[in-house]
């Protein structure tokens, strides 16, 4: 039964919310421990689907999964990993991206993997090809099947050089999970160097294996025949943390979000300050905040790590809505991140889409047809709406807008949210929201 959110806006957020581990380190942590001959410890692990879908994962290929929510921490023995049917792997992974990454580990451990139709967020082009063409290099055989694709390693994977055409985090994660049991030594080129790609690093740096990270993005891993556990304290949720801190800003709230870590935001503090927000780091978090002032409109680009992460982009749009002037953003990632924006347009935005590289520098998706520079003209009156969540960063940024907006809005396709999102409805709550959580029969029936 499908979700309603009933939004009133206009009330500013204040109060305090913890963020934990990172989405996008903890499940793919989770999947490093299948390379391991010893049980694996991972803490600080939020509530949310992408770990449920792992965890579920795991379980089917005979792993021992024992998780604690209270304490955050998450046992994992893979001693007795075995292969599972493919129709269970299907049903269970739903849309979810994440099977792609037990490919490595589970050719290691039982010879083989299977990989269903791969979803995830309609945010731009995500291709498997290149993690195919990655396990191939490493002596993999590519099986594709009406119902999914099915690899195997009859001779054993060996370490292999590599290079990528642009720095992706999902390709970066695939050659760590192969290459670190890999029989040699593997050399990547154009790796992926977000936080998140260290913290994996030192997940299977505890194991057992042997990596460099050197300065130019090249990763060399030198294969070694055995891995044990390892016990970790993931990285904090730097997205969820300048979600919220965006929150603030565009609700002219006043938001402590615990977790959240100067280190790994830099970038986006630099843009929160420049565009007119404040902030106050401490050793337990930062607390952000907007004076009252007007904001300022600016020229943004995104980028892979360190330069502004795409993922911090939606929120921040919304935002810019509100800045007096006019601003540009080049999204320079995904080439199709802009689609959440036709529900802003609807809200009272003035947001135009173009093709062109309204940046510095030209994209790879220059001359491509895809809208991917936005101009946005403000500040505009939000005013509320009907809409649908697209994907998780567009979907909490409608929220966003909504809960900045004058008027009502009501909110469908919550589930997305709660992919990446801890307790989302209880923090929200927390902060003085005026939001209602229904059923939509329930709104039938009334």
């Amino acid at each position: 039964m499908s979700k309603l959110l009933t939004i009133n806006g206009g009330k500013p957020l204040t109060g305090t919310v913890s963020v934990r581990g990172a989405k996008n380190l903890v499940p793919k942590a989770m999947v490093a421990a299948l390379l391991g001959s010893k049980p694996s410890i991972i803490r600080n692990v939020p509530e949310i689907k992408d770990v449920e879908i792992v965890i579920g994962l795991l379980k089917l290929h005979g792993v021992v999964v024992e998780w604690n929510k209270e304490s955050g921490e998450v046992y994992l023995n893979p001693s007795d990993t075995t292969t599972a049917a493919n129709s269970e792997i299907d049903a269970f992974a739903g849309d979810s991206r994440i099977p792609i990454l037990f490919c490595g580990p589970l050719m290691h451990s039982v010879g083989e993997a299977f990989i269903p139709d791969l979803g995830g967020c309609q945010i731009g082009d995500r291709p498997i090809d290149f993690h195919l063409t990655v396990l191939r290099s490493f002596g993999a055989v590519v099986d594709k099947l009406p119902s999914g694709i099915h690899i195997r390693a009859p001779k054993g994977l060996k370490g292999a050089k590599l290079e990528l055409p642009y720095p992706s985090v999902g390709a970066t994660e695939q050659v760590l999970l192969t290459a670190v049991k890999a029989e040699g030594i593997t050399e990547l080129k154009g790796a992926a160097v977000e936080p998140e790609i260290h913290d994996l690093i030192h997940v299977l740096q505890k194991m057992g294996a042997i990596i460099t990270v050197q300065t130019d993005r090249t990763i060399r891993i030198e294969g070694v025949s055995e891995l044990g556990g390892y016990n970790h304290f993931a990285i904090y949720d730097r997205n969820e943390a300048a979600s919220w801190a965006s929150a603030a800003l565009v609700t002219t709230g006043d938001i402590f979000v615990e977790g959240a870590m100067q280190r790994d935001l830099t970038a986006f503090l630099n843009v929160y300050r420049k565009i007119g927000g404040e902030f106050e780091v401490s050793d337990t978090g930062i607390r952000f905040w907007r004076n009252g002032g007007d904001l300022k409109p600016l020229v943004l680009e995104t980028d892979v790590h360190p330069g502004f992460m795409t993922d911090w982009q939606q929120p921040l749009v919304v935002a810019l809505t509100q800045a007096s002037g006019v601003s540009i953003v080049h999204e320079t990632v995904y080439e199709n991140r802009f689609g959440f924006t036709d529900a802003l347009v609807r809200m009272g935005a003035s947001i135009q889409l173009h093709r062109e590289c309204l940046g510095s520098v030209p994209c790879r998706f220059g001359q491509r047809n895809f809208l991917h520079s936005a101009v946005i003209s403000g500040p505009t009156q939000l005013h509320g709406a009907k809409f649908d969540i697209p994907d998780l960063r567009g979907g909490f940024s409608h929220l966003l807008a909504a809960l900045a907006a004058q008027g009502t809005s009501q909110a469908t396709g919550l589930e997305i949210i709660n992919r990446g999102y801890e307790k989302f409805m209880t923090k929200l709550d927390g902060l003085g929201a005026d939001v209602e959580l229904s059923s939509t029969e329930d709104r039938v029936s009334a």
